[in-house]
């Protein structure tokens, strides 16, 4: 009876939290670059005086550049931590096995460590020693802190870094695909750059759980001065 009370108290409140952590990451890292280099590129071609259609050109050249290079750098650090884990879970099982009751008492030492009284866990630990798969889960998730990977992981952190790298490239690009004037661009690449950036650090913000108002304005910061550095840079060289 008590458990089917404690069922219908689980079913009827459900909690709200955010679980696509890793995917906003990657969206997070391919947006804020996408948006960010193209932008300072631009920037810098504008101040050393090259034509729409040349900062175009290397524009649609770095996006492509560097969604293929992010999208590799998602992929191989996604399959580094799935390495990782199935490295140490061969270690976990074969110690398991090899010295059982050094493992079962990590449970206990663990337990003991959120307040559990030693005849509170005796049952947990005797319970998990008899069903060695739970045993093994129990190890990785609260000795090693380790959570079981994705095996799609690698290849969707690499697609999903890439397409927003793209997506962000394109905005500081555009006004250049319109306008023929590198410096008229510039204004109106300046002006719908710093606006994405304000929108794009709000939604990171939100979904991180960070300060919105704060996240939106750091971001629109730090992409308008790696603009300005490469305008002023591109100038100081010309000059």
């Amino acid at each position: 009876m008590a458990h089917e009370s404690e069922k219908l108290l689980l079913d009827q409140h459900k909690e709200k939290h955010f679980t696509a952590g890793e995917i906003v990451r990657d969206i997070i890292i391919g947006v804020s670059d996408g948006l960010t280099v193209p932008f300072a590129l631009a920037a810098g071609l504008s101040g050393a005086n090259a034509s729409s259609s040349i900062i175009v050109t290397a524009g649609i050249a770095e996006v492509a550049a560097g969604a293929i290079s992010m999208g590799l750098g998602g992929y191989l650090a996604a399959k580094s931590e799935s390495d990782h884990y199935m490295r140490e879970l061969k270690r976990e099982e074969e110690e398991i096995i090899s010295v059982p009751d050094t493992e079962a008492a990590e449970i206990a030492e663990i337990l003991a460590q959120y307040g559990i009284q030693p005849h509170e866990y005796a049952p947990v630990v005797n319970a998990l020693r008899k069903n060695p798969k739970a045993w093994l889960d129990f190890m990785m998730k609260f000795e090693l802190g380790l959570e079981k990977p994705d095996p799609r992981r690698a290849l969707q952190s690499a697609f999903t870094i890439a397409i927003a790298y793209i997506l962000g490239g394109v905005v500081p690009l555009a006004p250049y695909m319109i306008i023929p004037i590198a410096r008229k661009a510039l204004v109106a690449s300046v002006l719908v750059t710093i606006l994405a950036l304000l929108i794009f650090g709000y939604a990171k913000g939100h979904f991180t759980g960070s300060r919105p108002f704060r996240s939106a304005f750091q971001t629109a910061l730090i992409g308008a001065v790696a603009s300005a550095a490469a305008f002023g840079l591109a100038k100081a060289v010309q000059g």
